[in-house]
Formats: structure tokens, C-alpha cells, sequence
């Protein structure tokens, strides 16, 4: 890890808050192909590039059978279906405490104004299938939902290992799909003969599966672009092997993991790398990220790696207990010590599928809201027309809408 002071840090700051992510051409146009192809040729085009880059056997369905997956409970341990019991509860709970509610409420005599909550009537869930199973991405995407009340929710991952059918399973995803890549965005998004489109898409993926979602995103709903896994640590005073710990722990998700300590203490600085190095050690993944985007900063004070936190939009960010309320950017925070990373990452509630490259200025992790529309409703009789029509008249003329003013005028002579 790079361990910057002064100036430099000041710079590295400025730059890391412009990380927005930037796509290859090349592999834009690539990525665009296959979105055609699949968009245009339905299934046929579909198997092609399952069979091609998801490892789908020649006259396989593309489809998991209910059958396939109720079979992989069996094919777990029970310590892995409690774990997947206990952590779905509380993404469960965690969700109905989010999910807005409806309300109708008098703004003045004679004018109702109100909200009502209508979920999305399908969504496509992507679980990542390449370098690690992902069975806990099933989860943080179906349960939002599920509480939602989206009716149709289905499920994409390309090469599904068991934990993670039997993940699916065990909270009642039957609409399970064995493929991957910009192929399985192309689908849910436009649909093929076998696959109905969805009104959106949600979950993290490698760089095809981010571009996709991107070209589709004008004709389907989506998230947000997710990229990179980053962290961003920030603390003056606290227990290096912890802080270290967590570093580690986000970089082995990717090579391209963005790891940041940010801290006014210099011995707590060098102390974190120390500990960072040596645990990354026989952690290959962990090493290379940690070595290529890893870095500490030394601020000059306690305030200034605050700002800098805030600068920085981390997708998960740790700070202590008292400063909870000093951040304002971030996917998720964890607050203290004892809160690793990893807690909300599998069991603790919150969503772990969260904004990337400083996404966080304008958005925080994925939510029950992402699966509900939210319709705002107005109804008024004669007297709450009277009462409004002069307000409403005078600004639809000075607007130049004689026609706006005309809608109103004409009700009042009735």
C-alpha cells in the first residue's frame, strides 16, 4: 500500500474523487453486438452465448427447474441453510422497516394530496458466477423485492454453484435462469421467446454485465453501474489489526479492489500498512489489489480526513460511532470497531449490492425503493378548486398556457 502525506495525499484525494469510471471503446462495441444479437436473434442467439462464455451444455435448459432447485437444499450443509435463514431474516426485516408507505392527507379544505406505493411488476436479479458464487447477492436482491411485492422476480447466474441454488430456493425464487454475461442483461431487458422481459434490472457483475446495463438502461430500468469493490477507512485512533482486517477483506473481492485508510495519526497509518501486508500475504487476490489500488492518507487533522471521506464516496465506509453523522457519501456505513465489513456484506440487514467510482454523491445502496413506484394522487370538490383556481389561473397565464388557466375556469362555471 502507497502511504501519501501533505500534498501528495491532498492530490491523491482530488484525483480518487474523479474516478468516475470510463469504458473501453473496444469493449463497448463488443458489448453493444451481443446486446443486438440477443436483442434481435431471441433465443437462438441466447444459447449461442450461453453455450459459448456460461458453460451450458449442449441441449441443457437455460431455465433451473423448481425441481433443480429445491434438489440443491440437499446438496448443502444445515449449518449453510440456518446461516442462509438467519441472514435472509434480517435483510428481511431491514427492508420492511424501509418500505415508504401510502398516505392521503387535506392540504387545504376541499384538496386532498396523497402517495401510493405500487411495486414494479417484474425484475431480473443478476448473481455473479465467476470468481466466487455469490449466494448472498441472491439474497440481497429477491428480498427487497419480495417485500416490494414485485409479482414476477427472476433470477440470472451464469454456472450456479448449489449454495447458490439452494440460496434461491430457500427464499422462493422459482424463476431461475443458468446464464451470464451482457447476454443475460440482453435478455431480461428485451426479452426472447423463453424468457419475458422484466421492467428492471439489479445486481453487480463484471465489466460485461456493467456495459450491458448501461446500453439497456434507455429501455429498461436499472440500479446503478457498479464497478470495482472499493472501502474507505477512516480513523484517527483505533485498533490497526481490525482497520487492516477490513482493508484485506474488500481487496480479495477483485485485483481491481479501490482500498483506502484515511487518518490524521502517521503511526496508526503505518501501522494499518504493516498489518494490511502481512495479511494479504497468502491472500493472492487481496495481495495484488492491496499492491495496485491500495493507499493511506494522512490528513492534517481529524476534520480534514472527514472531508476527505466525503470526497472520496466510498462504497463501504467505516468511521467511528461519533462521527456517523459527519458523512455524507457513502454505499454503506459501519460504525466502530466491532462492525466488520463483512457483517453487512452476508447477515446484518443492509443491502450489500452498493455505488461504485463516487456513485454515492447522489445515491446510496440498493433498497426496497429501487422496486416500488411511488405515485403521488391529488382529488379536489368545487370548494378546494375555488380556494386554488385564482393561484393556479395566475400562474398558467403568466406562463403563457391560456389552455391550463381555460381547464380550471371552465369547472367554476358549472
Amino acid at each position: 500500500m502507497k502511504l501519501l502525506s501533505g500534498e501528495e495525499a491532498a492530490k491523491a484525494v482530488l484525483s480518487l474523487a474523479h474516478r468516475y469510471e470510463s469504458f473501453d471503446p473496444a469493449l463497448e462495441s463488443t458489448v453493444a453486438g451481443i446486446v443486438k444479437h440477443v436483442r434481435t436473434g431471441g433465443d437462438a442467439a441466447l444459447l449461442d452465448y450461453a453455450h459459448k462464455f456460461d458453460g451450458l451444455a449442449q441441449g441443457a435448459s437455460m431455465r433451473v427447474s423448481e425441481q433443480e432447485l429445491q434438489a440443491a437444499i440437499g446438496m448443502v450443509s444445515a449449518d449453510f441453510i440456518r446461516a442462509i435463514e438467519t441472514a435472509a431474516k434480517n435483510i428481511r426485516n431491514f427492508a420492511e422497516w424501509q418500505l415508504p408507505r401510502p398516505w392521503f392527507r387535506s392540504i387545504h379544505p376541499g384538496l386532498r394530496v396523497g402517495q401510493a406505493i405500487r411495486p414494479l411488476e417484474s425484475v431480473g436479479c443478476y448473481a455473479p458466477g465467476g470468481r466466487y458464487p455469490l449466494p448472498s447477492t441472491v439474497l440481497m436482491t429477491v428480498i427487497p423485492a419480495q417485500v416490494a411485492g414485485v409479482p414476477r422476480i427472476a433470477v440470472a447466474s451464469p454456472r450456479p454453484a448449489p449454495e447458490t441454488l439452494a440460496a434461491a430456493a430457500l427464499i422462493g425464487v422459482t424463476e431461475f435462469y443458468r446464464i451470464g454475461g451482457s447476454q443475460a442483461i440482453a435478455a431480461f431487458a428485451y426479452g426472447t421467446e423463453s424468457i419475458p422481459r422484466v421492467n428492471k434490472i439489479v445486481g453487480p457483475g463484471n465489466i460485461y454485465v456493467t456495459l450491458a446495463k448501461k446500453q439497456v438502461a434507455f429501455d429498461c430500468g436499472i440500479d446503478f453501474l457498479a464497478g470495482p469493490t472499493e472501502i474507505v477507512y477512516c480513523a484517527t485512533e483505533g485498533n490497526a489489526e481490525f482497520i487492516a482486517s477490513d482493508l484485506v477483506a474488500q481487496a480479495e473481492h477483485d485485483p481491481e479492489a479501490l482500498c483506502i485508510f484515511v487518518t490524521a495519526s502517521t503511526r496508526l497509518a503505518k501501522a494499518v500498512v504493516k498489518h494490511a501486508t502481512d495479511m494479504a500475504k497468502d491472500n493472492p487476490i487481496a495481495k495484488q489489489s492491496l499492491a495496485a489500488r491500495g493507499v493511506v492518507l494522512v490528513a492534517k487533522s481529524r476534520k480534514q480526513a472527514l472531508e476527505w471521506t466525503n470526497e472520496l464516496g466510498g462504497e463501504h465506509v467505516s468511521v467511528p460511532s461519533e462521527d456517523v453523522y459527519a458523512v455524507k457519501c457513502a454505499g454503506s456505513i459501519f460504525l466502530g470497531d466491532y462492525t466488520a465489513q463483512s457483517l453487512g456484506d452476508y447477515a446484518s440487514g443492509p443491502n450489500h449490492t452498493l455505488p461504485t467510482g463516487n456513485v454515492a454523491r447522489y445515491r446510496g445502496g440498493l433498497n426496497v425503493m429501487d422496486f416500488v413506484r411511488i405515485i403521488t394522487i391529488q382529488e379536489a370538490n368545487r370548494k378546494g378548486l375555488e380556494k386554488i383556481a385564482p393561484t393556479v389561473t395566475l400562474l398558467a397565464e403568466a406562463e403563457g398556457l391560456k389552455g391550463h388557466a381555460a381547464s380550471v375556469r371552465v369547472r367554476l362555471k358549472k
